[in-house]
Formats: structure tokens, sequence, C-alpha cells
């Protein structure tokens, strides 16, 4: 879908003009997107693999949920909007805890110009698992991961095909926030 999103400077701050997310990909621009990682209290940590169908890192297993901020949407919004569409999974803004937000600036092989600026949240997950319903465009599957297991699979990301290598400090603040949560 090519819906139109915020441009926001290099800085991540609003520029008052909008795109359609395909320009914002073509010339690189700066944009926002929404990122919700789940976890349960025993200590298991959501993970979603990307559609194959995606244009980024499909098949990847990664973030619960995300997507882009869409033009005039608060982020919480689009977090919990987010969270709907890719899971059937209703949530209150109440129930985010923001931990932060992490510039992400990629080129892939496809041409796109990636450069989102990641508004990170963590969640406890209200309910069990088989209660979700992956969007199929969107989600491939969910997994829940031990903490440990997490560790793991970011420390081998070069071969796994779990995380974006690059990205490993990202991860690594992720996880420390839901251990402090838990």
């Amino acid at each position: 879908m090519d819906e139109l999103i915020d441009i926001v400077t290099k800085e991540g701050q609003p520029t008052g003009q909008i795109a359609l997310k395909s320009e914002i990909h073509k010339k690189g621009l700066y944009h926002n997107t929404a990122h919700l990682w789940l976890y349960t209290t025993a200590g298991e940590i959501l993970l979603a693999q990307r559609s194959y169908k995606k244009a980024i890192c499909p098949g990847m297993w990664d973030v619960s949920v995300a997507g882009h901020v869409d033009a005039g949407e608060t982020i919480e919004t689009a977090a919990i909007r987010e969270t709907k569409e890719e899971l059937s999974l209703d949530l209150q803004t109440t129930d985010l805890k923001k931990i932060g937000v992490f510039p992400c600036f990629q080129n892939y092989d496809s041409g796109i110009q990636d450069n989102e600026f990641h508004h990170t949240y963590i969640a406890k997950l209200p309910v069990d698992i088989t209660s979700l319903k992956p969007q199929e465009d969107e989600v491939e599957a969910l997994q829940l991961v031990t903490v440990n297991t997490f560790k793991t699979l970011l420390e081998h990301s070069e071969t796994n095909a779990y995380f974006v290598p690059s990205n490993k400090a990202y991860y690594l603040q992720v996880l420390k926030a839901i251990q402090d949560s838990i």
C-alpha cells in the first residue's frame, strides 16, 4: 500500500511536507516508523517473521510490530494501529512504554533508500500467542523466544536471517529495556 507519510529532517524534525511512501523510499527522504516489541512476564519476546512478499528483508525474523507513521498521525496512534492490523491485537497508548528513537539509515539492492527514525516501544503481551492473527501480507509467522535465545540469535545475526546485522546496537538496547521491565 502506498500511503502518505510525513517527511522529517535528518535530525527527525517535522518539515510540514508529505509524500507517498514509494517516493520517500525512492528519494531517501527521512520519515518516522513505529516499532513495538511485545514480551511476556515469563521473559519471552515475540518475534514476527516478515512476509515473503515484503520488499525489504522478506522472511527475516524481527520486531513484533512495525510500520510507517501515516501523514498527520501520532506515533503512538501508529503503533496501536499497526498492532491491530498486523496481529489483530487491541492495545491502548497506556500499554506502551517508549524506550527511544533510533535512526536507521540503509540502502537496499532493490533501490530502496530507507532513512527512518524507529520510535520504539515495548509492551507486555496481554494474550496467549495462539490468539494473535497475523496479517498475511505483513507477517509470515510468530514465535516467542526466551531472553537467552534472543541473545544467541543476535550473536549469530550475520548468518541466521533473524536480525539485520548492522542494527545490533538497536537490538541490544531493546533487549535491555525488556529485561528491565520483566
